[in-house]
């Protein structure tokens, strides 16, 4: 890369979602260490909170800082429309001042969550679309992909997707969606998570009697399909996980809540409201290394959010997967632990316990699989950033790099 070569991440960051913060650091470590001459700067969600915790400039991705919240009063539609014409000026300043521009991970490309196609959508596709129009490669590395049903949406990630200069995927079903919505993906691939990449803790070493478990909890109501039975979904799953936590309590197993998002923590007071017991403790981990340390210090892990699956698989611990998504199922099967999922909307606590009889059964034997799956995980993504290298910043292009 020559000196001073401008390079711009993107995305919905220091939002409160450690997922996508993991992602952001997996990548600013590999800037850092083979780019160490470039000059980085964020279009973010949270960008006070980028600039403190990454030492980067970064600038607000909307200007309307109300962008997600309802909008019901006349001034605030008015406000909120404005501010999607505004940011096609703003994204396309931003984006002239950079020579290539990196969204890093994230379900970007996908709706498994509630979502609104004038929200991040609309957004992804102005900066690809800048991108494109001012010369500035705009790469998706990484990414999450899901088959979108609703037409604005399914436009708009499809046109981002087609107009980005680079695309890989962390996972075969997110490059097989792509290209069912109508993206070339043939030269395309697929690589681990980037959080994969990011250190690990030492592992905990089982004691041989009942350890603690941890329970990384989510604010989840369903996916974008879903609206209509989004209450139902969230009363499910909160009922059911209150039930696997109580008898877990009863057998004097200590359980500690585990967030991945601020908004998950109504979900930790509702257990520790319904579940009155010194063994049900919580964590507020500020960073996917809080929640990775955490982790290895657990017999085993029950999870829904995505990034808390791959903070307990890193660390090696069993891990019993509530699956709210593809990209779950995929991520246990591709580390080993496909027969450790359970549907997140259609919680069975009976069912949840049954399997997690299972998974602490054959703990030693898939902490073994996890540590081989790792290492595959880290070849894998030493190969993707040397692929980076060599697309986005030929004149740097070197030998591969060693995995970490």
């Amino acid at each position: 890369m020559k000196a001073g070569t401008r390079v711009g991440v993107f995305g919905l960051l220091g939002s409160g979602n450690l997922g996508n913060d993991g992602s952001l650091e997996a990548l600013l470590g590999y800037l850092r260490a083979e780019h160490p001459e470039a000059a980085v700067d964020a279009l973010c969600g949270g960008p006070e909170a980028v600039t403190a915790r990454f030492g980067i400039p970064a600038t607000r991705l909307h200007w309307n800082r109300a962008e997600y919240r309802t909008a019901s009063r006349a001034g605030a539609i008015a406000s909120k429309g404005l501010g999607k014409l505004v940011d096609v000026f703003r994204t396309a300043a931003w984006v002239r001042r950079h020579d290539v521009v990196i969204v890093p991970g994230m379900g970007v490309l996908e709706a498994t969550l509630p979502l609104r196609p004038w929200g991040f959508p609309y957004s992804l596709f102005l900066l690809c679309a800048s991108g494109r129009l001012l010369g500035t490669r705009v790469a998706l590395v990484g990414v999450g992909a899901s088959e979108i049903r609703n037409r604005p949406t399914r436009a708009l990630v499809r046109w981002s997707g087609r107009l980005a200069a680079y695309r890989s995927y962390r996972d075969t079903q997110s490059r097989d969606a792509m290209r069912a919505m109508g993206v070339d993906t043939a030269r395309d691939e697929v690589h681990p998570d980037l959080a994969f990449a990011l250190p690990t803790p030492p592992a905990n070493t089982p004691s041989g009697s009942p350890g603690p478990v941890c329970l990384g909890v989510m604010d989840f109501h369903g996916g974008n399909d879903d609206r209509a039975r989004a209450d139902e979904i969230h009363r499910r799953y909160l009922d059911g996980t209150i039930k696997f936590v109580r008898t877990l309590v009863e057998e004097g197993r200590p359980v500690r809540l585990l967030t991945g998002d601020r908004c998950d923590l109504s979900v930790v007071t509702a257990i520790l409201d319904a579940v009155d017991s010194p063994l049900v403790t919580a964590a507020e981990p500020a960073s996917l290394a809080d929640l990775m340390n955490e982790m290895a210090a657990a017999d085993t892990v029950v999870a829904v959010r995505y990034h808390n699956l791959i903070c307990a698989l890193k660390t090696g611990t069993p891990v019993l997967a509530l699956c709210y998504a593809a990209k779950s199922d995929a991520l246990m099967a591709r580390m080993g632990l496909g027969a450790y999922c359970h549907p997140a909307r259609e919680v069975d606590p009976d069912r949840l316990l049954e399997q997690f009889r299972e998974l602490e059964k054959h703990a030693a034997e898939l902490r073994q699989t996890l540590a081989e799956r790792n290492r595959v995980a880290a070849q894998q993504l030493a190969h993707q950033f040397t692929a980076l290298t060599t697309t986005l910043f030929p004149a740097n292009a070197h030998a591969p790099r060693k995995a970490p």
